[in-house]
């Protein structure tokens, strides 16, 4: 039943991360029309986006400012660590993009299982 309520809570959270990229994206399309020309300041753009989503979620939801503060570092981490290699060349913009997404998932699973009281 713990299993279960735990993923419930995991699912909610990448509902509202999906939320808050696909809200929030067309306004940044609107005040930096080449946003995506840039992939790196693109792909801190949308997982700020993500994160507002996720952190009026857990607000709603009554966590602490200081436990959606830690989830939004863990969930930006992946992005900010892919920069280093994509600034030296080393991975594309799509390559940081797409790890960027797939580190982000497990990553937020670390403040999670440290907090899942």
């Amino acid at each position: 039943m713990r299993t279960l309520r735990f993923a419930g809570h995991y699912l909610e959270m990448v509902v509202a991360m999906f939320v808050g990229m696909f809200a929030l994206a067309p306004l940044w399309s609107m005040a930096l029309p080449g946003l995506h020309d840039h992939p790196d300041a693109a792909a801190l753009v949308m997982a700020t986006n993500m994160s507002i989503g996720m952190a009026a979620w857990m607000r709603i939801r009554k966590h602490s400012w200081l436990h959606i503060g830690e989830m939004c570092a863990w969930m930006s981490a992946p992005f900010v660590l892919l920069l280093i290699p994509y600034w030296m060349n080393l991975i594309s913009g799509d390559a940081l993009m797409t790890a960027g997404h797939i580190l982000m998932f497990p990553a937020m699973l670390v403040p999670m299982l440290r907090h899942r009281h």
